[in-house]
């Protein structure tokens, strides 16, 4: 359910698909990732009061009684100040008698710029479960993607989450780093993962959008993508190093439009289960000659 004028696009997680989509701000507030073209060409807004709670006035005629949960968006809502995302889950919970909590994607520098009191603070207002891009635990590819952090800000950035009670859904790219990179990457990104222990962990593989600069460094010959039997190598290597304690639950998806293989699993319970579901999928897609050489369709899209 969305309240909001369409001049801008809309972004959210699958698993939001039944939320009040709640507009906060319009765009990204970093918006220079290289790998990503969501927001390029939309100027970054935070929406005024009156615009917001004349959304939460729509919602509240059509859904009073039936809105359980929340996505704030767009890309960064918690630019936002504690005391205003306060204000605004204290009257989503005046307005909707049945509501659950409140979500939203977290970009790491606006998670840095709150502490472990004011997150806890959110949590029991009814903000519990945050979405963060990590992309990879590794320094030197997070610079190269202009991710705006390093490798120990990014645990930080989970950990605080994480540290304040709340749900964290932890998203990693495959072949992020180039097959240069590769190793690195996993690598790092199996010991961030281990430092973090999120609640929940999804891997999509890499797709080069049109108007990404990491599009444009592919196509001057500069960036050498993974194989997708590559892909799925890296994951087996960022699996097979993930350190969870027996007693926790991370519940693991690969089922994202850019996957070529679905994958499901509770780890660390069911570790040697999607261990050996990656390698018969590496088995398979060996097997596909023709992706011995990359599919540009494929990684050219959008």
């Amino acid at each position: 359910m969305f309240f909001d004028n369409y001049d801008t696009p809309v972004f959210r997680p699958p698993s939001e698909a039944r939320s009040f989509i709640l507009r906060l701000t319009r765009g990204c507030a970093h918006n220079k990732c290289t790998y990503c073209n969501m927001y390029r060409g939309v100027q970054f807004q935070v929406l005024t009061d009156e615009e917001i709670v004349r959304q939460i006035g729509m919602a509240e005629v059509y859904g009073k009684n039936t809105i359980r949960r929340v996505f704030f968006a767009d890309g960064d809502a918690l630019v936002l100040s504690t005391e205003r995302l306060l204000k605004i889950l204290h009257l989503l919970k005046k307005v909707f008698p049945n509501f659950e909590r409140a979500s939203s994607y977290a970009a790491p520098k606006d998670i840095l710029r709150k502490s472990v009191e004011e997150l806890t603070e959110l949590r029991k207002a009814g903000l519990t479960l945050l979405y963060y891009g990590m992309e990879s635990g590794d320094s030197v590819t997070l610079k190269e993607v202009n991710k705006g952090v390093d490798g120990p800000e990014s645990i930080e950035v989970g950990s605080r989450v994480i540290a304040a009670g709340m749900e964290l859904s932890v998203m990693i790219i495959l072949g992020i780093a180039g097959k240069d990179g590769t190793h690195r990457h996993a690598l790092a990104t199996a010991r961030a993962l281990s430092a973090i222990r999120p609640t929940y962990l999804g891997a999509i593989c890499l797709m080069l959008y049109r108007g990404s600069e990491l599009k444009e460094k592919f196509e001057r010959g500069e960036f050498e993508p993974l194989s997708p039997a590559g892909l799925m190598e890296e994951l087996y290597e960022i699996i097979d190093n993930l350190e969870l304690p027996a007693n926790e639950r991370c519940i693991f998806r690969s089922n994202h439009i850019s996957n070529y293989a679905p994958l499901a699993a509770t780890l660390p319970a069911q570790k040697e289960m999607l261990l050996r579901d990656i390698e018969d999928s590496i088995y398979e897609l060996k097997k596909m000659k023709d992706w011995d050489v990359y599919n540009h369709d494929k990684y050219a899209v959008m």
